[in-house]
């Protein structure tokens, strides 16, 4: 029995005619990935690759957008190689950036505006960082910078170079913030501690910590939310 190509399917089923004729919105997650895919092999069709892909991510794009190149390869999905992977990292984290660079535009007016910008940038981390995001006066974001990298389980930030950074871009407020690949949000209590600690150091240079947020792919918790500043 021949096996059939994108080309050999009806035009409406293309995905590259259909998302000309009709948007990206009207195609499925399977159909996205086929056309990053491109091309099939001898035993599967890129639409078939792509379907099987989700099946390994359990259909889950916040799954596949945590994955690393080499961990899409390491999939072992048959016509699914390094070109293929990098393509479709590639894509995943300019969707990424698309996000965060819309939401960095608007003013922060609450905790969930913060953490909207900082779940696009720092959701899909399978490591803990803690990252600063420094205001001006308009309480607009002017930088975020990831300033320490740890482990699955946790990291340390050092406060001088937290303040060095909010100096050197002249900011009037810095959100604290760091993620939990766990998905747990609770603060611990070193958090606390560490919090406080940049506080007060930030006072004596009329810095003003608005918040610490924890984030993670189940939600956010805010520290001045919670009246824990």
């Amino acid at each position: 029995m021949r096996k059939f190509s994108i080309k050999d399917w009806a035009v409406d089923d293309q995905p590259r005619k259909k998302l000309m004729q009709n948007g990206s919105s009207s195609l499925s997650n399977a159909e996205l990935l086929t056309i990053l895919i491109n091309s099939g092999n001898a035993f599967l069709s890129a639409n078939d690759i792509a379907k099987h892909l989700l099946n390994a991510t359990e259909n889950s794009l916040h799954k596949l957008a945590t994955l690393s190149v080499k961990e899409i390869v390491n999939l072992k999905i048959k016509g699914l190689g390094e070109a293929k992977a990098i393509a479709i990292a590639a894509s995943l984290e300019l969707g990424i950036r698309r996000q965060s660079d819309t939401i960095q535009r608007k003013q922060v007016s609450s905790s969930k505006d913060v953490a909207s910008y900082l779940q696009a940038s720092m959701q899909y981390l399978q490591r803990e960082v803690f990252a600063i995001v420094l205001l001006n006066r308009a309480n607009r974001i002017i930088h975020f910078e990831i300033v320490s990298e740890g482990g699955i389980t946790g990291t340390v930030a050092d406060p001088r170079i937290i303040l060095k950074r909010a100096l050197e871009y002249n900011a009037t407020g810095i959100i604290l913030c760091h993620n939990h690949p766990s998905g747990n949000l609770k603060p611990s209590q070193a958090d606390e501690m560490l919090t406080r600690k940049i506080k007060n150091a930030a006072a004596f240079l009329d810095i003003l910590v608005t918040d610490h947020i924890i984030v993670s792919h189940e939600g956010y918790f805010s520290f001045a939310d919670e009246g824990m500043l």
